[in-house]
């Protein structure tokens, strides 16, 4: 199969699914330019932010996009070209895409709170709790696993002084840093315009790649890359989103926009052929085809954390909702479907019939994609460092979106009261005086925005200890798993509002089957002496997780069915 059919029915079908399911859904959620934004009528100047919608559209894409649309694809292609293809496809339309849009709309008729606020009003208080706890936990596998991959990514070893890729990225996504914080201070302390300051910022940007080629004077291991970068998600965790986190992402997005334009326009040039077999089988090593194809793609069909970006940062910076929500929501689903593509393009091509090429994912895309830019003149080194430039961006800006997100979570955990005065005081009565104070510190500190950094990060240390090997496969689930539950928030809000739908039913009960079938698996493969990999920690995140999804479905469930009877 030739690589350009494959992209360009993609972005047909993309293309039509923006225009005719994007356009329907937008009519039927309620989606109207007389709406007032949360950016605008809670604007704090740190949160709270109204946001030109390219900006807006960078930061989001940015943080969605991960590295997940890349990882995913080269992974689940041990099942063959065909099975991940569909899925990018249909995931993209009727459940990524549904997914982020649907997160994004309900959060934004919440305030810009949430999705475990959105559950608290819908369904009830209960669920509203197990869903944060969920979430939060998730995001530390989201911070812990990034970050790991981020070092790996940009560690120097000098048993291999040649090797500097690691290095030039590295040290050109610190001088990004400062990059942001400049044009973050231009936007908004000299109220720069924004196309002077974007066509500024990405003529820095390309210094900045120069100088990191050039010059990669920051080699540090994994270890002191791993400190680099705790320390940059605290500060980005803490510091106002226009300062560091919004211009970093939205700089960056520039990015990988070129990234996807450098392949696409390779591949129009190289135009190879798949050479993949189309279909390998339904069991590959060890795994099946359902559930694991479904969980490993993550990003590149549907992801949890999507929910999270879109309730968390970016419906607090829309500035309107009419078309920038839809663009935002469901556009950048879409985007990233496309990167997806390309991504199984470049496995496809370097593998042969059922032998899928080997090696770290990173590592595969930046060859593929750089021989595809020597068609028009890209040195391939270049176009090596270049790509795992842009692919640990992605990484990067999850990361510094997790931890933040992961902050607001943890302040809304310790912001839950209970639920009547009464009960306030039976529980008082029940721990004691002492114990009660104690509990009110706890409940302090974690409330605190620097108190809820420090949980958060703190945790994800914890689980660095496993590695980023160990750490994403129960992440993958546990994405999935997440999307599966902030699905279900959109159909109570959609259903509370007295409408059907289906379009969030189904997708939602597909999630449920999936990824608590593969949690079921992780848990069993990490029990003691079932594998030489084996590792119980992991087991036991999946039993918690597996617990509290089940305990959400229930309470849900019990909720809405009763709601409906009375």
């Amino acid at each position: 199969m030739n690589s350009l059919v494959l992209l360009g029915i993609g972005l047909v079908v993309f293309f039509l699914a923006y225009v005719l399911y994007g356009g329907w859904l937008a009519k039927k959620w309620g989606v109207s330019k007389e709406n007032i934004t949360p950016a605008h009528r809670l604007n704090d100047n740190r949160d709270f932010v109204p946001t030109d919608v390219k900006v807006v559209m960078g930061h989001h894409f940015s943080s969605i996009a991960g590295a997940g649309p890349i990882t995913g694809p080269i992974l689940a292609a041990i099942f063959g070209w065909v099975p991940v293809y569909l899925w990018i496809l249909i995931g993209c339309t009727f459940l990524g895409g549904v997914h982020d849009f649907g997160s994004l709309v309900i959060s934004l008729r919440h305030d810009g709170k949430s999705i475990g606020e959105t559950i608290r009003t819908n369904i009830s208080p209960r669920a509203k709790k197990i869903f944060n706890w969920y979430a939060w936990l998730t995001l530390t596998l989201v911070v812990a696993a990034f970050t790991d991959i981020c070092a790996q990514t940009f560690a120097f070893n000098p048993a291999a002084p040649e090797a500097l890729t690691g290095a030039r990225a590295g040290t050109a996504s610190v001088l990004f840093i400062f990059l942001a914080i400049a044009f973050g201070v231009a936007r908004n302390r000299f109220h720069a315009s924004l196309l002077a300051s974007t066509v500024i910022g990405v003529i820095f940007l390309g210094l900045a790649i120069a100088a990191g080629y050039f010059f990669p004077l920051i080699k540090l291991g994994v270890n002191g890359w791993r400190v680099i970068l705790l320390l940059y998600i605290v500060c980005a965790s803490v510091l106002p989103v226009w300062l560091l986190l919004q211009p970093r992402d939205y700089l960056c997005s520039f990015l990988l926009y070129a990234m996807i334009a450098g392949a696409f326009a390779g591949l129009l040039i190289r135009h190879p052929d798949v050479e993949m077999s189309p279909f390998i089988g339904f069991q590959v090593n060890g795994q099946f085809l359902f559930p694991f194809l479904f969980v490993t793609v993550a990003c590149g069909a549907i992801s949890g954390f999507h929910s999270l970006v879109s309730s968390g940062t970016t419906s607090k910076q829309l500035n309107k909702e009419v078309p920038d929500a839809k663009i935002v929501g469901y556009g950048s689903m879409l985007i990233e479907g496309v990167l997806a593509i390309i991504a199984l393009i470049v496995v496809g091509y370097l593998s042969s019939g059922d032998q899928v090429i080997a090696g770290a994912p990173a590592q595969i895309f930046a060859n593929g994609v750089a021989w595809f830019m020597s068609g028009f003149g890209i040195p391939e080194p270049l176009g090596q460092v270049f790509i795992t430039l842009a692919y640990s961006a992605f990484a990067l800006t999850s990361l510094d979106t997790a931890t933040r997100i992961g902050r607001y979570v943890m302040q809304e955990i310790a912001a839950d009261e209970p639920e009547s005065p009464a009960a306030e005081k039976a529980e008082a009565a029940a721990s004691g005086a002492q114990r009660g104070g104690f509990v009110r510190k706890v409940r302090a500190f974690a409330s605190n925005m620097y108190g809820a950094t420090f949980l958060t990060v703190g945790l994800a240390v914890v689980l660095l200890i496993a590695g980023y090997t160990r750490i994403w496969p129960i992440f993958g689930s546990a994405n999935q798993l997440l999307a599966a539950l902030a699905l279900l928030a959109i159909t109570a809000h959609v259903i509370r509002s007295g409408k059907k739908s289906w379009e969030t039913v189904v997708p939602l009960v597909f999630m449920f089957a999936v990824t608590l079938t593969a949690i079921g698996f992780i848990v069993v493969q990490n029990l003691p002496g079932q594998s030489p990999d084996a590792f119980l920690p992991l087991a036991l995140v999946g039993v918690i997780l597996f617990i509290l999804a089940v305990m959400q479905i229930v309470e849900a469930i019990r909720v809405l069915c009763g709601k409906k009877q009375s």
